[in-house]
């Protein structure tokens, strides 16, 4: 699967991306408001290993791509869409962008893509994303790509011997305009 955007390529994950994605996902920074990481080698290693069994299923309801940015061919990121209900036509998408990258509209050129393809594509009715409330340039990518903000879920998640809560972000195929 492949999705273009103007400046990026939204492509499966290969083997030989090991040494990109871990250098985002290892670095303290981009993980410091996700409930995962930062990932070891081997954590790297484990989620290439997942995002490449789940291509390979016929019914996959996780679809990890890796973002690129065409001009420089180089892997900036990664982007998720998972069907969580499918009788409920409901989903849940997540992004994380290297931050050498930040501040340029990359993460909301990704995650208008990704939404708008998860209305249309996969016929989803009702697609959500969260962020801690401390991410603001989280929060500002889900408003600009048409989510709306639905609740403030505390002690949401338990990260790094903490509770975090979370701000619910969602967009509605018929609302989204995407």
């Amino acid at each position: 699967m492949e999705l273009t955007t103007p400046r990026l390529l939204l492509r499966e994950f290969r083997t030989s991306d090991h040494a990109a994605v871990h250098a985002f996902a290892g670095d303290p920074e981009v993980t410091r408001y996700t409930d995962w990481g930062p990932n070891s080698l081997h954590d790297t290693t484990t989620f290439l290993t997942e995002v490449a069994r789940d291509a390979r299923d016929l019914h996959r309801c996780r679809i990890t791509l890796a973002v690129v940015e065409r001009e420089h061919d180089m892997l900036i990121g990664s982007i998720e869409l998972r069907t969580t209900s499918a009788s409920h036509q409901r989903g849940e998408m997540g992004y994380v962008v290297h931050h050498h990258w930040w501040g340029r509209g990359y993460a909301s050129e990704a995650a208008r893509a990704l939404l708008r393809w998860g209305h249309h594509e996969l016929g989803l009715h009702k697609i959500s994303a969260t962020c801690d409330p401390d991410n603001a340039a989280s929060a500002r990518v889900l408003t600009k790509i048409g989510m709306r903000r639905e609740g403030h879920l505390r002690e949401h998640l338990y990260v790094r011997g903490q509770w975090r809560d979370r701000l619910l972000y969602a967009a509605l195929a018929r609302l989204c305009g995407n």
